[in-house]
């Protein structure tokens, strides 16, 4: 996984973090949940990456 995939995995999930939190103060369940979505999207894309570097090796 490259550094430049693996901040932008980063990069994703803390702003899917800070919707949350944010949904969580408005009380916007919509927003609350785009964050979470926005965080399971990282996470899943981190993952595959790393499917992909164990092949690699």
């Amino acid at each position: 996984m490259s550094t430049s995939d693996k901040a932008q995995n980063k990069a994703d999930d803390l702003a899917g973090k800070a919707k949350e939190k944010f949904g969580e103060a408005t009380d916007d369940q919509d927003l609350k949940n785009e964050g979470k979505g926005d965080q399971i999207k990282s996470n899943l894309k981190d993952a595959g990456e790393k499917v992909k570097d164990a092949f690699r090796s």
